[in-house]
């Protein structure tokens, strides 16, 4: 049906994968406070045929749910409309935002993460 995969975000942040982009977008003292420590989101994942059946939301609950003092997070593609549609329904806060051409990451705080709020918005 799917699955979910997450970790704790360790200090400083890899630099492979996509990480470097998600230091230079939040900074260091962003990068520090809210995500190390904190739980990470790496895969989220539903056969398409069971797409809007609640999988995709109990997933993310189930490693998420129990992540240190709220502050859970994750990253994906700017070009991933419906997975940014998503996040955002399940309340989810959009951190970094990408420039008008659409490309890069989006990093998104969980919806209990205590600095969510503090999160730019997008102009």
């Amino acid at each position: 049906m799917g699955f979910a995969t997450a970790w704790t975000t360790t200090a400083p942040l890899p630099a492979e994968r996509c990480y470097p982009q998600v230091s230079a977008a939040l900074g260091p003292e962003r990068v520090t406070s809210w995500l190390h420590g904190a739980r990470e989101v790496d895969e989220l994942a539903v056969l398409p045929t069971l797409h809007g059946r609640g999988i995709g939301p109990a997933l993310l609950d189930a490693v998420t749910h129990d992540a240190p003092d709220g502050r859970c997070w994750l990253l994906t593609s700017v070009r991933a409309t419906r997975v940014l549609e998503l996040y955002q329904r399940l309340g989810w806060t959009q951190a970094t935002h990408p420039a008008p051409a659409g490309r890069g990451i989006a990093v998104f705080l969980g919806p209990a993460h205590p600095n969510r709020d503090t999160a730019p918005q997008p102009l």
